[in-house]
């Protein structure tokens, strides 16, 4: 424990910076300024600490010219003025530390929770490369995740990467936790992007919970944070999550939510003048986005896995709106939440007939896939046929197919709920109860 404290004050007396350049601002306009003094001493995406009126405030580097430096300030431009102080703080980067177990931090790596916190002995880029293609090894085994939905028809598997796509107050966090304290991993670690401020307390304390808290990291930037905050939100929890993967461990990321990463990569984007084409959004989001993605996923020889879930909001439940596009196209599958299977009281509310897993068919034994493939056949009948059933235009016996599935659907319909938790075996048994032997 003393030697952890003292790695500890050794990262952080490493940090003190005995000198650092000046600058002064030379314009302002639009929320970005102008730094004259600076073009040597700065490179792209650098930090600076603006020292105005109010107090100090951090930026970004976002342009480069021969004798000005563009800097986007975290906050508003209120209070600043021509002349003032820019100091340079360096890399955009972070030092995680395995001590960060149990905490709340903000994308700088600083404690939200009110106790000390130490940087690591080592500093990571936020935004480091994938691994290599050709030395990342297959998705692994599967994991047990106490969801009877996704131990059978929607297997996660280790380093999988799947997208959790939804409207607002469909069950979306209550999902999210389910997967923090109930799937295999060693660590887990959180990003709540953009969040309500008043929801991250209720988060970490209500719906995670002590259990889900004891081994996880969870990385916060509230709603009403600058735009450079809440998408260093993502960088940060990624740089956490690899940090724990390099050590061999499997580490399980949920990020909530990628669709608010997003809107603050446009924001920063559009302030920095490139234009927006993809619905509003500029050409560089779907960069941004597949590369955030890419680092998750099956490590390269020797390392870890990150076993990934990325939260997408979609309004109207359009699933070809830009974020979930590209998203949807890069993962290794996807769950949609639906709002009226929510409003009918069943959750999670997965509408398991939009929902895939491309682990399948490899993550299940051949009669574990002749089960999914009857359940699927069923729900699917069902739900061609639901309107008919229900307005009393179906007479029975017309079709055995949608007898069976008749028959079959309430059943089925429970075993999708979160009532209780099941190993995988006991699920597929269930599975295997609900279907008619007809089917």
């Amino acid at each position: 424990m003393a030697g952890m404290v003292f790695d500890g004050l050794r990262a952080e007396v490493a940090g003190v910076r005995v000198a650092r350049r000046v600058g002064r601002i030379a314009g302002l306009s639009r929320g970005l300024m102008e730094v004259s003094g600076l073009t040597r001493q700065t490179a792209m995406s650098d930090r600076v600490e603006i020292l105005g009126r109010d107090g100090p405030l951090g930026g970004e580097v976002l342009g480069l010219s021969h004798d000005r430096v563009t800097v986007l300030a975290d906050g508003g431009s209120e209070g600043l003025g021509i002349g003032d102080p820019v100091l340079v703080s360096g890399r955009s980067d972070i030092a995680p530390d395995d001590s960060w177990i149990g905490r709340v931090i903000d994308p700088f790596g600083r404690p939200l929770d009110g106790r000390p916190l130490f940087r690591g002995a080592l500093a990571r880029p936020l935004r480091a490369p994938a691994p290599a293609a050709a030395t990342r090894r297959m998705l692994g085994g599967r994991l047990e995740t106490g969801l009877r939905a996704f131990n059978t028809l929607l297997p996660l598997v280790r380093g999988q990467r799947i997208g959790l796509f939804a409207g607002s107050g469909v069950g979306k966090s209550n999902l999210l936790a389910k997967f923090a304290t109930g799937v295999e991993a060693d660590v887990v670690v959180i990003a709540l992007i953009g969040e309500r401020g008043r929801e991250l307390r209720a988060f970490t304390e209500r719906v995670l919970g002590p259990r889900g808290m004891a081994r996880s990291v969870v990385v916060a930037a509230t709603s009403d944070q600058a735009p450079l905050v809440r998408r260093r939100c993502a960088w940060t929890a990624m740089a956490v999550a690899e940090h724990f993967r390099d050590q061999g461990m499997h580490v399980l990321l949920l990020a909530d939510s990628v669709t608010r990463f997003a809107e603050a990569h446009r924001e920063i984007a559009l302030a920095a003048g490139e234009e927006a084409s993809l619905r509003g959004y500029p050409p560089s989001v779907a960069h941004a986005i597949m590369s955030l993605a890419e680092r998750a996923g099956p490590g390269p020889t020797g390392a870890g896995d990150i076993t990934a879930v990325f939260s997408v909001l979609v309004p109207g439940s359009d699933m070809d709106e830009p974020v979930a596009d590209i998203l949807r196209g890069t993962l290794d599958g996807h769950v949609v939440l639906d709002r009226k299977i929510a409003e009918r009281g069943r959750f999670p509310a997965i509408d398991l007939l939009r929902s895939v897993s491309r682990s399948l068919p490899d993550a299940a034994t051949p009669d574990e896939n002749a089960l999914i493939t009857r359940a699927r056949h069923l729900l699917g009948a069902w739900d061609r046929a639901e309107l008919m059933v229900q307005a009393g235009l179906y007479a029975a016996g017309s079709d055995p197919v949608v007898d069976a599935a008749i028959r079959a659907w309430p059943d089925l319909d429970a075993f999708l709920s979160e009532d209780e938790d099941a190993d995988t075996a006991a699920s597929f048994r269930h599975l295997a109860e609900c279907l008619p032997r007809d089917a």
